[in-house]
């Protein structure tokens, strides 16, 4: 068990208030607007504890991580807004299904999978058929 420090706790908190996925720098700057002394590193290191306890979830997009609070103790997936970043989380029912289905046509046992499945929100969609620009096209932030 990890011993639970501010600095976890302000990450944590933090993250939770976060809609969609962040990076480490938008959090930590977030944090240092808010007053906080935390440094960069010291969110990252508490960022990996939390992925690590399953308090966060990361996926990598350009070569970054990106981290978001997610639902503990349940297999999930998501969906996630290229433009926006809003993420909803899905059952994973269906994926579990078609990923076992395709692991054994290859002859394969014990897969594991991570799925996100990436696109544009009814707010974005409706955004871009009015014309909306994009500040970063296909960022999540």
């Amino acid at each position: 068990m990890k011993r639970n420090t501010w600095q976890r706790e302000a990450v944590r908190t933090a993250l939770t208030g976060t809609e969609g996925f962040v990076s480490a720098q938008v959090l930590h700057s977030h944090l240092r607007d808010t007053g906080s002394s935390i440094g960069l590193a010291t969110v990252y290191r508490a960022l990996a504890s939390l992925e690590e306890t399953g308090e966060v979830d990361a996926l990598q997009q350009d070569g970054e991580s990106l981290y978001r609070a997610c639902t503990q103790g349940t297999h999930h997936h998501h969906l996630i807004c290229r433009n926006c970043g809003t993420t909803v989380e899905i059952s994973a029912d269906p994926v579990e299904q078609w990923a076992r289905q395709v692991a054994a046509e290859h002859g394969f046992t014990q897969a594991n999978h991570v799925v996100d499945v990436f696109g544009l929100c009814a707010a974005c969609t409706a955004l871009a058929a009015a014309g909306g620009q994009v500040a970063e096209p296909g960022r999540v932030t």
